[in-house]
């Protein structure tokens, strides 16, 4: 399973960015995906995640009510979108899939993406 991460960039504090995680068709639709956020030198902390039907998302209580986890089932595309952006939102940004179910653990999940530097500035 191929993983590409997008959107990323920089972006003033208050400000929004949307991060796509785009799947290959094949493969892609059976698969929970989640994202996770890291800083040089720290673990990969969770971010959201959505399982493969979409019916369920999770998102991590630092970004509650600022981010949101969707899913485009037929462009086989995984959507954050990112609100109210602060600067500890600093980091790379990376989205990675298991099957079916999301995972707020990152040992869960089989497949990574490149990742994606989203920086806040204050």
């Amino acid at each position: 399973v191929q993983l590409q991460a997008s959107g990323g960039g920089l972006v003033q504090a208050g400000g929004s960015l949307r991060l796509s995680c785009a799947g290959s068709r094949r493969t892609f639709r059976p698969l929970g995906v989640g994202w996770f956020r890291q800083v040089p030198g720290t673990e990969r902390d969770f971010v959201a995640s959505i399982d493969w039907d979409a019916e369920t998302s999770d998102v991590a209580d630092s970004v509650k009510g600022r981010f949101t986890i969707s899913r485009d089932i037929a462009k086989n595309t995984v959507y954050l979108q990112m609100n109210a952006l602060k600067p500890e939102d600093t980091g790379i940004y990376y989205c990675a899939a298991r099957s079916y179910t999301g995972s707020r653990s990152n040992n869960d999940y089989t497949w990574w993406g490149q990742g994606t530097l989203v920086t806040v500035s204050s």
